[in-house]
């Protein structure tokens, strides 16, 4: 099981605190997140089911969204941070 924890803005449309869930990749993780909490449904991935561009995916620390994203395995994983970035100018 793993620990996700999303930060304080996604935390609005998902759970309160941190969720312990199944997944053997991120995009099984988002899946069940999604299944879950309906209200993240492309919050997370845009329509194509990729990560939205501000969105960023920690897997034991390491930020995946940039190189394997949806794709990243996590068999030997522990925890998972999903960050929210806001852009303006």
């Amino acid at each position: 099981m793993l620990d996700v924890h999303l930060d304080s803005w996604l935390r609005e449309f998902g759970p309160r605190s941190h969720e312990k869930i199944a997944a053997d990749s991120v995009d099984q993780l988002l899946d069940a997140l999604e299944s879950r909490y309906p209200r993240l449904r492309f919050k997370l991935r845009d329509e194509t089911g990729q990560l939205r561009r501000y969105v960023r995916v920690f897997v034991d620390g390491e930020d995946v969204s940039a190189t394997t994203g949806v794709a990243t395995p996590l068999t030997q994983a522990e925890s998972i941070d999903i960050l929210h970035s806001i852009a303006g100018g």
